[in-house]
């Protein structure tokens, strides 16, 4: 086991990353208030998991009480967030009560969501379940629900007190989930790790066949960066921002194409593909740069190209991004590989052709 430190101050949190994790109750139990969990997971996480971790928080006499929501980024919304409320009121749990997030990327934001509102606020732990949560969305206290206009646009910074990565239950992930996280892996070696993205181009087919040792370093790397990056803007002031490389592109193909037919991770991959294409017609990048990110994208399986939605359908989608400030939108740009900006300053004509080569 490796343990890695979210450095928030007296909000500080570990993250801890290894095998068999979720049989050691004595990695849970301190982070609990009192004896009592509630265990939110999905139709599909819950059944693989929810008996093997109540089993290991029973050894430590701890009560559990299960959320099960229906699985799927369609669900992430407003109506599947109350059904955790419900869970939580027809128990009586108390503000006291530590809510556990088991599973993927939307149990991750539902399930911290609903920790930062119910009665103003209770414990929170992650228990990230896929590639992508693991690497990427349970470290840093990023919580929302989607909207019809817009993904993850209703939401609160709220961190968790504990991050128990268990590269164990990769084993059982879908292959299409499983390249999905990649996309965010490559993320953080292309804004600002460029030994991790050349790491990357030597080890992806490792990744793929789902080697230990390479998914161990993958995740730690991946969360070392996160977790950097989080102690020094943990409410996206500034340099959080840079984390967000793909997503206004890729939220708009996730909104546009309706939320579930695209995976996350795809969604950002082809929005990545935009960045880097749009990088290229400012000048900053070239030709053999693009080519060199598209190869690594290509070799872990996942689209470097959009769906052929309206460009302009595409524009008004982020226009409503949460980086538009002042009526100004900005995109997280590549200086080189490895080494990202924020820049408002793209020329809409600019934007719109870099969204035209890459749809397909």
């Amino acid at each position: 086991m490796r343990t890695l430190n979210v450095a928030l101050g007296d909000r500080s949190y570990p993250i801890r990353i290894g095998r068999g994790l979720l049989d050691d109750p004595a990695l849970i139990r301190p982070f609990l208030k009192t004896p009592r969990v509630a265990i939110v997971t999905n139709d599909v996480v819950g059944p693989l998991y929810f008996d093997r971790l109540r089993a290991t928080l029973q050894r430590a006499d701890v009560a559990v009480h299960a959320v099960e929501l229906p699985d799927g980024e369609s669900h992430k919304d407003w109506q599947t967030l109350n059904l955790i409320f419900d869970a939580l009121l027809a128990e009586r749990c108390e503000r006291s009560t530590t809510l556990l997030a088991l599973g993927g990327g939307v149990v991750g934001d539902m399930a911290g969501f609903a920790a930062a509102t119910y009665q103003r606020g209770m414990p929170f732990i992650q228990v990230p379940t896929t590639l992508l949560s693991q690497v990427d969305s349970s470290v840093g206290g990023k919580t929302a629900i989607n909207h019809p206009l817009g993904k993850n646009m209703i939401g609160a910074f709220y961190q968790p007190r504990l991050v128990l990565a268990d590269i164990g239950t990769l084993d059982t992930l879908p292959d299409r989930e499983l390249r999905a996280g990649l996309a965010e892996v490559i993320k953080y070696g292309l804004i600002r790790d460029f030994g991790l993205f050349e790491w990357l181009e030597a080890n992806i087919e490792g990744l793929l066949a789902r080697d230990p040792d390479a998914l161990a370093f993958a995740v730690e790397r991946s969360c070392a960066n996160k977790a950097d990056v989080v102690a020094a803007d943990e409410t996206e002031q500034g340099e959080r921002a840079l984390l967000n490389l793909g997503h206004t592109f890729g939220h708009a193909i996730e909104t546009g194409m309706g939320y579930g037919n695209w995976l996350h991770g795809e969604a950002v991959a082809a929005g990545t593909m935009m960045a880097a294409e749009l990088s290229r017609r400012l000048g900053w990048i070239d030709a053999a740069d693009v080519a060199r990110v598209e190869a690594l994208h290509l070799r872990a399986g996942l689209p470097v190209f959009g769906p052929r939605l309206p460009v302009e359908r595409y524009l008004d989608l982020m226009a409503s991004d949460k980086k538009v400030e002042a009526g100004r939108l900005r995109l997280i740009l590549l200086r080189a590989i490895g080494n990202a900006v924020i820049h408002g300053g793209a020329a809409p004509d600019h934007i719109a052709a870099a969204i035209e080569a890459r749809c397909r």
